[in-house]
């Protein structure tokens, strides 16, 4: 695994912590995480469940704000944003794979792979050229008027990248993106999220599997809400700390 060390620095994160409450009692998910993520850098994030790793890679994501620290993506201090702008910002930057797939079963693979640029107001004529495109790459246009529930769990993890990518975005997030597929269609994902690195999308992954971890770069444990430890070559199962 080589690192090239003359990017870009896209995130940076400072004493970021997140508290969410059960009622009255407050639950620290994250506690003080520092972390930074170069352009065009492919990172995955491990940890067990309740370790902290969804909640980071919402915050990666402005799907969520953090409760206290500083949270800068390329530049912009996400924290300042309202609500609005929050939304509009994630939008146009940010690409979202997710182990369900979240595609809408009433729309068509195209109609699917269209849903943001719609909401990003660009006309329709694009909106169809740049999803066909994207389609053609993930070898689905055959597929184009289909509904998810006519295709494979692979299929449709396809259509969920093609859909990730037709933004543009600066930062895929990848959630278990492997997580409901058998392990040859896995490996034609974890393929495809590889061929997008190699093109210079950044990269960040969150999983509990040490094959598919073995695919990035950088590789983070969390646990208990924090970093634990930090890998740049390959890992065993017995190298994480439980």
């Amino acid at each position: 695994m080589s690192h090239a060390t003359n990017r870009e620095c896209l995130i940076e994160a400072v004493g970021l912590e997140r508290t969410y409450y059960r009622g009255e009692t407050p639950v620290k998910a994250l506690r003080g995480v520092d972390i930074q993520i170069e352009k065009g850098e492919f990172m995955a994030i491990m940890g067990p469940s309740g370790s902290g790793k969804s909640t980071m890679m919402n915050l990666l994501g402005c799907l969520d704000k953090p409760t206290a620290g500083q949270y800068r993506f390329d530049g912009v201090e996400i924290n300042k944003l309202d609500d609005m702008e929050l939304s509009r910002f994630r939008n146009r930057r940010v690409g979202f794979i997710f182990q369900s797939f979240n595609l809408i079963n009433q729309l068509t693979v195209m109609e699917n792979v269209e849903l943001p640029l719609m909401y990003a107001g660009i006309t329709r004529e694009e909106r169809r050229e740049r999803a066909r495109k994207l389609l053609d790459n993930v070898k689905l246009s055959h597929r184009l008027d289909h509904f998810p529930n006519e295709l494979s769990g692979g299929e449709n993890q396809r259509v969920a990248a093609a859909r990730a990518l037709v933004v543009n975005p600066d930062i895929i997030l990848a959630d278990e993106p492997t997580g409901n597929l058998d392990t040859k269609t896995g490996e034609e994902i974890m393929n495809l999220i590889a061929g997008l690195h190699e093109q210079g999308v950044t990269i960040v992954l969150v999983t509990h599997d040490v094959w598919v971890a073995n695919w990035a770069e950088r590789i983070i444990q969390m646990k208990d809400g924090k970093i634990l430890q930090e890998f740049r070559e390959k890992i065993t199962a017995d190298m994480l700390q439980l």
